[in-house]
């Protein structure tokens, strides 16, 4: 009886054991899978918990306590039995909830660090910057591991697209403005919207699409921006009405107005230091093959008049419409080729997704691995560093709102975080750093689109000069029964009588005629470009199929006329048109001269530095302007033109590098968009300054394109210099801000 009773005892006694050690292991086992599951702050609550457990062997998970032994044995075997290792898991992860006779302040909920809603936001933004810093520093080797081979080629061409689509929007309307004007009657008190209606809606869309690349990716951002350029682009080739017209370049305009601060800000987060500056300088140049391949197909298009077609009179499609859908081209392309690459993966670690950026670097990694013929080469990442994210408040409305009050709130929602973003830009301490790069790219966009319409505008007056020298000037004579089948060009006839003449297939050129008296006379098959009849007194007169539109006829007097099947519309019928030709030859001249600037800005950006190569460049720049003085011709100002052009493009790629590596990641691009947008507003300033003094002194254009270039180079001069801080474009950033605050990085 005593035996069994000690039998009985030894195997209570050595089932508690087993148990107990039970227990200890499947603690164990969750502990492990937490560890690699869930943050610093969860590894550090189930280790306390785990400190609890060997301090009170009585503790168990909640709806399992003991009384006694006999409980204990019951439990154990509860616990344990037909459990299999998910199950295990899934009790540990209850057993991280403390029991209930703990203080409240120490509940911790999985992957939640404790008590970041009783923290002060400052403390948050602290504990965020401190995350950005071992991330810039992180990310940098990150990148010289995955190296710079076939994906960064090939995102290259892909954002080169659309750079080139930007490059050929800022010259279309110059191509198509003699044609469109034209074409839909536009008369020369409306000409000027045309050419600032894209400006305006480049200006808009920059603000906004660079804003948005910082709230939803670059790639997405830049994907919806270039097709909205493309779809208005190709729309307006086939409006008729001006109205319309100007309003799909406006919409067009503003969709391209987001390529330039995306795509900057999109390449430069994939490049290493080392190669940041050299491929930013060349990823510029296709903004130059966007202008030559704009001017090349102006050239080859828009004078061939005989690519036109009409539906009747009402509606007309003329080469120019051609040029327009031709360059949409490169848009179109881009936005296609834009879907097969991935999100920034530098954007991707800021907003805290983690597992995308991972396998974005190590797709990044394994392309140019395998293209270099070392597929065998892992990527060693395993965890990278992602900042603090820091909650917002967030507008919704109520699920019983209607659709459109929704897409109202969350499109105010998206604005207002925008703005937001972009008050940030002019927080301590990249404020004054905002405050400098305002003022260069004022000074350098007011200087340069400045003398960029100058130029032509006194290559034209230096055209009429040479026009009116060279017009024929006819007076007081008289004419009777004669026939006319010829062009007429540069004249001006004064007090002319004509009697019975007939005016078969004319082409009429840059003729007027005034106080003159057309008596019985015959206008068929006339066509007219820039003549018109002032005071004129017209007896008798049959027109038939003419384009003579009555703005053409000024205080002019009508006696027993006819008009016959009159052309409605305006025509374009000038086919031989040598100053279509001479345009487009001066502008493809203008942009070729750049080439040479882009390849030295290339190769000596990470050589010379970004603020010597910007200042230098705008100095430089204004002291070529005093050459001006000089330009008495036409040859000699197209040389004046190419040289200023390519002085000026070095600054361009230097301030674009400086740009991008100046703000942190979380404001890149709205900061580059702003900037870009103010660029836009000075072109337009510029534009309206210069254009007003042409003709009228050299002196004012001069003195003043040299002042603000020169004045523009010197604050460039002052701004911090990134090309010898070793990271990545946001460590050059910390790094900077480490020495602002006195504190290491």
């Amino acid at each position: 009886m005593e035996d069994s009773y000690k039998d009985r005892t030894s195997l209570v006694k050595g089932a508690k054991d087993i148990a107990r050690e039970v227990k200890k292991q499947t603690v164990k086992k969750v502990n492990q899978a937490v560890d690699r599951a869930q943050d610093e702050y969860t590894q550090r609550s189930y280790s306390r918990f785990q400190d609890e457990e060997e301090e009170d062997d009585d503790y168990y998970p909640p709806g399992e306590t003991y009384d006694g032994e006999a409980n204990d044995d019951e439990g154990s075997s509860e616990a344990t039995e037909g459990h299999d290792e998910d199950d295990e898991i899934y009790e540990g992860e209850y057993q991280g909830i403390p029991s209930m006779n703990q203080g409240k302040d120490s509940i911790v909920s999985v992957g939640q660090p404790k008590g970041d809603e009783y923290k002060d936001r400052r403390d948050l933004e602290s504990e965020r910057r401190a995350d950005e810093e071992e991330l810039a520093q992180q990310y940098e080797l990150i990148i010289q591991e995955c190296g710079h081979g076939r994906f960064q080629w090939a995102l290259f061409f892909v954002l080169g697209m659309a750079l080139m689509a930007d490059g050929v929007e800022v010259f279309v309307v110059g191509f198509v403005l003699p044609s469109a004007e034209t074409d839909l009657c536009i008369p020369n008190s409306g000409s000027g919207w045309l050419g600032s209606i894209v400006y305006l809606g480049m200006m808009m869309g920059a603000f906004f699409w660079g804003g948005l690349a910082d709230k939803v990716g670059r790639r997405q951002s830049l994907l919806i921006c270039m097709s909205v350029n493309g779809f208005f682009a190709f729309l307006s080739s086939f409006v008729q009405g001006y109205g319309f017209f100007l309003f799909c370049r406006l919409l067009s305009g503003f969709g391209i107005g987001g390529a330039i601060p995306t795509v900057f800000s999109y390449f430069a987060e994939v490049l290493a230091r080392e190669k940041r500056g050299e491929h930013l300088s060349w990823l510029c140049m296709f903004w130059m093959i966007g202008g030559i391949y704009a001017s090349a197909m102006a050239w080859a298009i828009i004078p061939h008049y005989g690519w036109s077609f009409s539906m009747g009179s009402a509606y007309q499609f003329h080469s120019w419409r051609v040029f327009v859908i031709v360059c949409a081209l490169p848009c179109v392309s881009s936005v296609v080729a834009l879907t097969f690459m991935p999100e920034s993966p530098r954007f991707l670690l800021e907003v805290g997704k983690h597992d995308e950026a991972w396998m974005i670097l190590k797709l990044i990694h394994d392309t140019n691995m395998r293209a270099r013929g070392q597929p065998e080469k892992v990527f060693t990442v395993n965890k990278i560093k992602t900042p603090k994210q820091i909650d917002e408040l967030i507008e919704i409305e109520s699920d019983t709102g209607t659709w459109y009050r929704r897409c109202f709130v969350r499109i105010r929602t998206e604005l207002y975080g925008i703005w937001l973003t972009f008050m940030r830009c002019f927080n301590y301490p990249v404020r004054e750093n905002t405050i400098k790069l305002t003022i260069v790219w004022f000074t350098l966009s007011f200087g340069y689109y400045g003398l960029s319409v100058w130029f032509p505008d006194v290559i034209k007056h230096l055209q009429s000069d040479e026009y009116a020298s060279l017009t024929r000037n006819v007076e007081r004579d008289k004419y009777a029964n004669f026939s006319i089948n010829f062009t007429m060009e540069n004249q001006i006839h004064t007090g002319m009588e004509y009697d019975n003449g007939r005016f078969l297939g004319v082409k009429f050129k840059s003729v007027t005629f005034k106080d003159s008296v057309f008596k019985s006379c015959t206008f068929e098959d006339v066509t007219s470009v820039n003549t018109y009849f002032k005071n004129c007194t017209f007896i008798d007169t049959v027109f038939d199929n003419t384009d003579f539109e009555p703005y053409k006829f000024i205080d002019s007097e009508f006696k027993n006329c006819s008009f016959f099947h009159n052309k409605t519309g305006c025509q374009i019928t000038f086919d031989d048109d040598y100053s279509a030709y001479w345009i487009y030859f001066v502008n493809f001249l203008g942009t070729l001269a750049v080439l040479p600037g882009n390849i030295v800005s290339a190769l000596l950006m990470d050589r010379i530095g970004r603020l010597t190569m910007l200042g230098g460049s705008m100095v430089l720049s204004g002291i070529s302007c005093f050459f001006l003085w000089f330009g008495t011709s036409e040859s000699m100002m197209i040389g004046m033109l190419c040289l200023y052009n390519g002085l000026t493009i070095s600054a361009w790629n230097s301030l674009d590098v400086v740009t991008v590596e100046l703000y942190p990641t979380d404001r890149r691009a709205t900061g580059f968009g702003f900037l870009n947008a103010l660029c836009k507003a000075a072109a337009v300033l510029g534009n309206l300054i210069f254009g007003s003094l042409v003709g009228i002194t050299k002196a004012i254009p001069i003195l003043l394109a040299s002042t603000v270039l020169v004045c523009g180079g010197l604050v460039g001069l002052r701004l911090p210099d990134t090309r010898t801080q070793e990271g990545s474009v946001d460590h050059c950033w910390t790094l900077w801000l480490a020495c602002r605050s006195r504190k290491p990085p």
